[in-house]
């Protein structure tokens, strides 16, 4: 039997999950849909859905943050500068400068969580 699939979620634990699903709203313009008030967001990007969900009590510690962590949320943007304005605007201005990367310009940032955010510009 051959393996598909149909498409992909990426889930992001919250330990404040009013707070990560406020930054999400602000920073992707949209309202989360589904959305379950204090369990579950998730947003539809272009070709992806990113989910934030509350884990249960007797899971948290699964899930307990590791910095730095591996996994980036790459965005791919028409206009970095508008993007880093953006994030300035919302109170999460990116740390560092902008790279030159052998793909484009990108920048990193943090969300509420410290997950890194990749802006990316071809």
């Amino acid at each position: 039997m051959e393996f598909s699939y149909k498409g992909a979620l990426l889930t992001m634990a919250a330990a404040n999950f009013p707070q990560l699903v406020d930054f999400y709203r602000q920073l992707l313009q949209q309202d989360p849909n589904p959305y379950l008030s204090e369990k579950y967001a998730e947003f539809q990007l272009q070709s992806l859905r990113l989910g934030i969900f509350q884990p249960r009590a007797d899971r948290r510690g699964e899930f307990a943050a590791s910095t730095p962590s591996s996994l980036s949320l790459c965005l791919e943007v028409s206009n970095l500068k508008a993007a880093i304005a953006h994030l300035q605007s919302l109170g999460w201005p990116p740390p560092g400068e902008i790279l030159q990367a052998s793909h484009g310009r990108e920048i990193y940032a943090y969300d509420p969580e410290g997950n890194r955010l990749i802006l990316h510009e071809e």
